[in-house]
């Protein structure tokens, strides 16, 4: 029987998904015979636990890695500083400081996203291990600022200034400090309050669980609540309303693709590829609508709405 905080069904079949990483370093050290087919050969296993269908590691019978997501990444990581620059420029406008926060965080993740899910190094290794738990720890932070863009946009703080940068900022380093610490320590079992799984094939541990999967779609829901708040509520305006909608769709989709069609697309390509890709490209594009109604929003009434 699954509980709640268990990854045991998502690391089987559910491709690419990063977090399980942390789990094979854990089983590897704590119970390695939990760890059989693609995963029992440590040079060649896949992102996953037993994976019903995985990407082998590169090099490994002609493997490319997860090549479609990596190219996912580089392109959006291109895509992630043009919004940055864009963001920049627009001195004037409300939140700018924020939201570039918020861009920077979520660019930080793709090339960590490329190297936990691309299947170049060893599972198991040290290596491996370190990358996926900054890489929690930044995805963590990410949705922080996310959530963090929402509050500030009511004006309950005024943006950019030192009332507002200092919890933005404390928050932000708290959990990703926070979320990487519980990380590093279900792979190593520094201490026994995160540690080793029990039973080990469960691959349980709450607090990733809640930081990594539950945190994200509740800072994603609790945003587009404040923002729809703010555009009818405070701005009386209805087009702003309708990219914020694209940008949930796209999100959702993301994730859709991500659990239900990821498996479906691996198998499809006979484990050349898996749907990360769809779902990383999806994220970006909601990233980058998400631009379009912030600039949107702060064209002309937003930014005389708050006398600054």
């Amino acid at each position: 029987m699954v509980s709640f905080g268990d990854f045991s069904t998502l690391c089987h079949q559910t491709p690419s998904y990063p977090w399980c990483n942390l789990f094979y370093r854990q089983l590897e050290h704590h119970d390695s015979a939990a760890l059989t087919g693609a995963s029992a050969n440590t040079s060649s296993a896949p992102v996953g636990i037993n994976p019903e269908c995985g990407i082998l590691r590169v090099g490994s019978n002609g493997s490319l890695g997860n090549i479609a997501n990596i190219i996912a990444c580089g392109l959006s990581v291109f895509f992630m500083v043009a919004l940055i620059v864009w963001t920049s420029r627009r001195k004037a406008a409300v939140g700018r400081v924020e939201l570039r926060l918020f861009f920077i965080l979520y660019l930080l993740t793709l090339p960590f996203q490329l190297l936990s899910t691309g299947s170049f190094l060893e599972q198991g290794s040290t290596a491996l291990t370190a990358i996926t738990a900054v890489h929690a720890g930044f995805v963590a932070a990410t949705f922080w600022t996310l959530l963090g863009n929402g509050i500030v946009s009511t004006q309950v703080v005024e943006d950019g200034t030192l009332s507002a940068l200092i919890p933005f900022n404390f928050f932000t380093l708290a959990f990703f400090v926070a979320t990487t610490y519980i990380a590093l320590d279900v792979a190593f079992s520094f201490t026994t309050v995160f540690g080793p799984s029990n039973p080990p094939q469960a691959l349980h541990s709450v607090p990733l669980f809640v930081l990594t999967t539950i945190w994200p779609l509740a800072a994603v829901i609790l945003y587009f609540c404040l923002m729809i708040y703010v555009v009818l509520g405070i701005l009386n305006e209805v087009r702003p309303v309708w990219y914020f909608v694209l940008a949930a769709v796209l999100f959702v989709l993301s994730q859709l693709d991500y659990f239900l069609l990821n498996k479906v697309i691996c198998r499809g390509s006979s484990e050349k590829i898996d749907g990360s890709f769809v779902a990383t490209v999806l994220e970006t594009a909601a990233v980058g609508v998400m631009y379009l109604a912030w600039k949107g929003i702060t064209e002309d009434d937003w930014d005389d709405y708050y006398p600054r």
